[in-house]
Protein backbone atom coordinates (compact mmCIF):
# COMPACT_ATOMS: atom_id res chain seq x y z
CA UNK A 1 0.00 0.00 0.00
CA UNK A 2 1.06 3.62 -1.36
CA UNK A 3 3.26 4.92 2.08
CA UNK A 4 1.51 2.54 4.18
CA UNK A 5 -2.26 3.58 3.42
CA UNK A 6 -0.75 7.59 5.09
CA UNK A 7 -0.94 8.74 1.18
CA UNK A 8 -4.48 10.31 1.34
CA UNK A 9 -3.60 12.19 4.30
CA UNK A 10 -0.36 13.80 3.19
CA UNK A 11 -2.20 14.89 0.25
CA UNK A 12 -4.65 16.16 2.22
CA UNK A 13 -1.90 17.80 4.34
CA UNK A 14 -0.86 19.54 0.78
CA UNK A 15 -3.70 21.25 0.86
CA UNK A 16 -3.03 23.20 3.78
CA UNK A 17 0.07 23.71 2.88
CA UNK A 18 -0.27 25.60 -0.62
CA UNK A 19 -3.11 27.35 1.18
CA UNK A 20 -0.91 28.59 3.90
CA UNK A 21 1.52 29.62 1.06
CA UNK A 22 -0.66 31.68 -1.29
CA UNK A 23 -2.42 33.54 1.76
CA UNK A 24 1.20 34.42 2.52
CA UNK A 25 1.90 35.63 -0.49
CA UNK A 26 -0.85 38.19 -0.80
CA UNK A 27 -0.19 39.76 2.69
CA UNK A 28 3.82 39.77 1.93
CA UNK A 29 2.54 41.32 -2.02
CA UNK A 30 0.85 43.93 -0.01
CA UNK A 31 3.41 44.68 2.79
CA UNK A 32 6.19 44.19 0.01
CA UNK A 33 4.43 46.75 -2.56
CA UNK A 34 3.72 49.31 0.09
CA UNK A 35 7.55 49.12 1.48
CA UNK A 36 9.01 49.74 -2.18
CA UNK A 37 6.63 52.88 -2.58
CA UNK A 38 6.96 54.18 0.98
CA UNK A 39 10.79 54.17 0.04
CA UNK A 40 10.71 55.56 -3.42
CA UNK A 41 7.41 58.16 -3.31
CA UNK A 42 6.77 58.46 0.23
CA UNK A 43 7.18 61.15 2.76
CA UNK A 44 10.11 61.02 5.39
CA UNK A 45 8.44 59.23 8.13
CA UNK A 46 6.85 56.71 6.01
CA UNK A 47 10.58 56.27 4.30
CA UNK A 48 12.31 55.40 7.80
CA UNK A 49 9.42 53.56 8.66
CA UNK A 50 10.05 51.37 5.61
CA UNK A 51 13.37 51.13 6.06
CA UNK A 52 13.21 50.02 9.49
CA UNK A 53 10.93 47.33 8.15
CA UNK A 54 12.61 46.23 5.90
CA UNK A 55 16.54 46.11 7.87
CA UNK A 56 14.68 44.44 10.66
CA UNK A 57 12.79 41.77 9.36
CA UNK A 58 15.36 40.27 7.12
CA UNK A 59 17.31 40.34 9.94
CA UNK A 60 15.73 38.23 11.93
CA UNK A 61 15.31 34.41 11.92
CA UNK A 62 11.50 33.11 10.45
CA UNK A 63 10.91 30.73 13.13
CA UNK A 64 11.82 32.84 15.86
CA UNK A 65 9.08 35.18 14.48
CA UNK A 66 6.69 32.72 14.06
CA UNK A 67 6.62 31.35 17.61
CA UNK A 68 7.05 34.98 19.02
CA UNK A 69 3.44 35.50 17.01
CA UNK A 70 2.21 32.55 18.06
CA UNK A 71 2.89 32.27 21.82
CA UNK A 72 3.18 36.10 21.91
CA UNK A 73 0.01 36.53 20.60
CA UNK A 74 -1.52 34.11 22.97
CA UNK A 75 -0.83 35.74 25.67
CA UNK A 76 -1.84 39.22 24.56
CA UNK A 77 -5.33 37.54 24.07
CA UNK A 78 -4.92 35.60 27.91
CA UNK A 79 -4.40 39.32 29.19
CA UNK A 80 -7.21 40.95 27.70
CA UNK A 81 -9.47 38.27 28.73
CA UNK A 82 -8.12 38.60 31.68
CA UNK A 83 -8.59 42.53 31.86
CA UNK A 84 -12.02 42.47 30.34
CA UNK A 85 -13.11 39.80 32.65
CA UNK A 86 -13.42 37.00 29.98
CA UNK A 87 -13.16 33.18 31.08
CA UNK A 88 -12.28 31.84 28.40
CA UNK A 89 -9.68 33.67 26.18
CA UNK A 90 -9.60 32.77 22.38
CA UNK A 91 -6.73 30.99 21.19
CA UNK A 92 -4.29 32.26 18.44
CA UNK A 93 -5.27 30.07 15.01
CA UNK A 94 -1.72 28.67 13.85
CA UNK A 95 -2.95 28.92 10.86
CA UNK A 96 -3.84 33.29 11.01
CA UNK A 97 0.37 33.17 12.95
CA UNK A 98 1.80 31.20 10.24
CA UNK A 99 0.46 33.27 7.38
CA UNK A 100 0.91 36.85 9.44
CA UNK A 101 4.67 35.67 10.37
CA UNK A 102 5.60 34.54 6.51
CA UNK A 103 3.55 37.21 5.09
CA UNK A 104 4.77 39.93 7.15
CA UNK A 105 8.75 38.45 6.81
CA UNK A 106 8.81 38.16 3.08
CA UNK A 107 7.39 41.32 2.33
CA UNK A 108 10.14 42.94 3.48
CA UNK A 109 11.90 40.76 0.78
CA UNK A 110 9.67 41.62 -2.09
CA UNK A 111 9.81 45.58 -0.60
CA UNK A 112 13.43 45.24 -2.14
CA UNK A 113 12.34 43.16 -5.01
CA UNK A 114 9.62 45.50 -6.18
CA UNK A 115 11.64 48.67 -5.51
CA UNK A 116 14.72 47.29 -7.65
CA UNK A 117 12.23 46.59 -10.22
CA UNK A 118 10.77 49.98 -9.88
CA UNK A 119 14.22 51.86 -10.32
CA UNK A 120 14.63 49.80 -13.31
CA UNK A 121 12.23 51.84 -15.14
CA UNK A 122 13.86 54.61 -17.18
CA UNK A 123 13.50 57.67 -15.29
CA UNK A 124 12.77 59.72 -18.47
CA UNK A 125 9.20 58.15 -18.42
CA UNK A 126 8.86 59.58 -14.81
CA UNK A 127 9.75 62.54 -15.68
CA UNK A 128 7.19 62.82 -19.07
CA UNK A 129 4.31 61.34 -16.73
CA UNK A 130 5.05 64.15 -13.93
CA UNK A 131 5.38 67.05 -16.48
CA UNK A 132 1.89 65.89 -18.25
CA UNK A 133 0.02 66.53 -14.88
CA UNK A 134 0.04 63.25 -13.73
CA UNK A 135 -0.22 62.76 -10.42
CA UNK A 136 1.94 60.42 -8.57
CA UNK A 137 -0.84 57.89 -7.79
CA UNK A 138 -1.75 58.09 -11.15
CA UNK A 139 2.50 58.19 -12.05
CA UNK A 140 2.16 54.85 -9.83
CA UNK A 141 -1.08 53.02 -11.56
CA UNK A 142 -0.21 53.78 -15.18
CA UNK A 143 3.46 54.45 -15.26
CA UNK A 144 4.81 52.30 -12.71
CA UNK A 145 3.11 48.94 -11.53
CA UNK A 146 2.48 47.63 -15.06
CA UNK A 147 6.46 47.83 -15.71
CA UNK A 148 7.66 47.30 -12.74
CA UNK A 149 5.83 43.37 -13.23
CA UNK A 150 8.27 42.36 -15.70
CA UNK A 151 11.31 43.52 -14.08
CA UNK A 152 10.36 42.15 -10.87
CA UNK A 153 9.37 38.64 -11.72
CA UNK A 154 12.56 37.14 -11.43
CA UNK A 155 13.04 38.36 -7.44
CA UNK A 156 9.31 37.76 -7.45
CA UNK A 157 10.40 34.16 -8.42
CA UNK A 158 13.18 33.19 -5.93
CA UNK A 159 11.08 35.33 -3.30
CA UNK A 160 7.95 32.91 -3.97
CA UNK A 161 10.44 29.54 -3.99
CA UNK A 162 11.79 30.14 -0.38
CA UNK A 163 8.36 31.07 0.63
CA UNK A 164 6.87 28.02 -0.44
CA UNK A 165 9.50 26.14 1.45
CA UNK A 166 9.45 28.61 5.16
CA UNK A 167 5.63 27.00 4.82
CA UNK A 168 7.11 24.04 6.84
CA UNK A 169 8.07 25.78 9.82
CA UNK A 170 4.10 26.27 10.18
CA UNK A 171 3.72 22.07 11.38
CA UNK A 172 6.36 23.94 15.11
CA UNK A 173 3.18 25.37 15.62
CA UNK A 174 0.74 22.70 15.69
CA UNK A 175 -0.89 23.57 11.53
CA UNK A 176 -1.92 19.89 10.32
CA UNK A 177 0.15 20.64 6.93
CA UNK A 178 1.75 17.92 5.13
CA UNK A 179 4.90 18.12 7.36
CA UNK A 180 2.91 17.59 10.16
CA UNK A 181 1.06 14.53 8.74
CA UNK A 182 4.53 12.93 7.28
CA UNK A 183 5.64 13.38 10.97
CA UNK A 184 2.85 11.88 12.70
CA UNK A 185 2.92 8.54 9.95
CA UNK A 186 7.14 8.70 10.61
CA UNK A 187 6.18 8.49 14.28
CA UNK A 188 3.73 5.56 14.04
CA UNK A 189 5.43 3.55 11.64
CA UNK A 190 9.09 4.48 12.30
CA UNK A 191 10.23 5.05 8.70
CA UNK A 192 11.20 8.40 9.03
CA UNK A 193 13.09 8.43 5.27
CA UNK A 194 9.94 7.25 3.74
CA UNK A 195 7.47 10.06 4.38
CA UNK A 196 9.69 12.80 4.57
CA UNK A 197 11.33 12.10 1.47
CA UNK A 198 7.46 11.91 -0.05
CA UNK A 199 6.92 15.61 1.28
CA UNK A 200 10.52 16.29 -0.52
CA UNK A 201 9.39 15.29 -3.68
CA UNK A 202 5.67 17.47 -3.36
CA UNK A 203 8.33 20.37 -2.32
CA UNK A 204 10.15 19.73 -5.65
CA UNK A 205 7.24 19.53 -7.09
CA UNK A 206 5.19 22.50 -6.44
CA UNK A 207 8.45 24.47 -7.09
CA UNK A 208 8.78 22.91 -10.61
CA UNK A 209 5.75 24.00 -11.12
CA UNK A 210 5.74 27.51 -9.91
CA UNK A 211 9.06 28.14 -11.80
CA UNK A 212 7.36 26.68 -15.27
CA UNK A 213 4.23 29.35 -14.95
CA UNK A 214 6.42 32.48 -13.48
CA UNK A 215 8.95 31.67 -16.56
CA UNK A 216 5.89 31.31 -18.95
CA UNK A 217 4.60 34.86 -17.38
CA UNK A 218 7.95 36.30 -17.59
CA UNK A 219 8.11 35.30 -21.42
CA UNK A 220 4.69 36.89 -21.90
CA UNK A 221 5.70 40.14 -20.37
CA UNK A 222 8.50 40.38 -21.92
CA UNK A 223 6.86 40.35 -25.36
CA UNK A 224 8.33 43.41 -27.57
CA UNK A 225 11.07 43.95 -25.49
CA UNK A 226 14.42 43.70 -27.38
CA UNK A 227 17.04 41.16 -25.54
CA UNK A 228 20.90 41.66 -25.94
CA UNK A 229 23.01 39.04 -26.31
CA UNK A 230 27.05 39.17 -25.30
Amino acid sequence: MLLHGYAPAILQGLGSTLAVAAASLAIACVFGLAGALARLYGARPLRWLADIYTTLIRGLPELVLMLFVFYGGQYALNAVAEWAGATQPPEVPPFAAGVLTIGFVYGAYLAETFRGAILAIPRGQVDAALACGYSHALLVRRIVLPQMVRHAIPGFTNNWLVLVKATALVSVIGLDDMVHRAELAAASTREPFTFYAAVALLYLGITTVSIAALAWLERRYSLGVQRVHF
